[in-house]
């Protein structure tokens, strides 16, 4: 082999390494940073929820059962969108939590459509047990 070929060939295997070891590198940030965007998503999701199961407590307060069912409703959907993730994310106790969140939830809604002032504490048995989620979420 001539000293020509056997510089392309240095080169080339040069190059080859180069861009496999960036693609490497840039797959290895994007993964850091794929997982720091779903804990956001994750966090934004149960802090939503949170939020709108003590707007559902509020608006009980208040006897609006109407606007009371609303926010469940939205509580409920936001909770759907965070046990999809958890369940991807592999967090089996976090998953079973939001499981129960959800039916109470449920069960305030329905209390909620009777207009019957213990969904106030079903609502409230849920925002605390989003609570709890959002601080294992938290510390991991």
């Amino acid at each position: 082999m001539g000293t020509k070929a056997k510089l392309a060939f240095g080169i080339v295997a040069g190059l080859a390494v180069a861009v496999l070891g960036g693609w490497i590198w840039g797959a290895l940030g994007r993964s850091d940073l794929a997982r720091e965007l779903q804990a956001a998503e994750l966090r934004g999701e149960l802090l939503g929820a949170r939020a709108a199961a003590l707007d559902a407590r509020v608006a009980i307060y208040s006897v609006n059962f109407g606007e009371a069912s609303a926010h469940l409703e939205n509580a409920r959907g936001l909770l759907g969108f965070a046990e999809t993730r958890l369940v991807e994310l592999g967090r089996d106790d976090e998953v079973r939590q939001v499981q129960t969140a959800l039916a109470s939830l449920g069960e305030a809604q329905r209390l909620a459509g009777k207009l019957d002032q213990d969904a106030n504490s079903r609502a409230g048995e849920a925002a605390k047990t989003i609570a709890d989620v959002l601080d294992a979420a938290a510390r991991r």
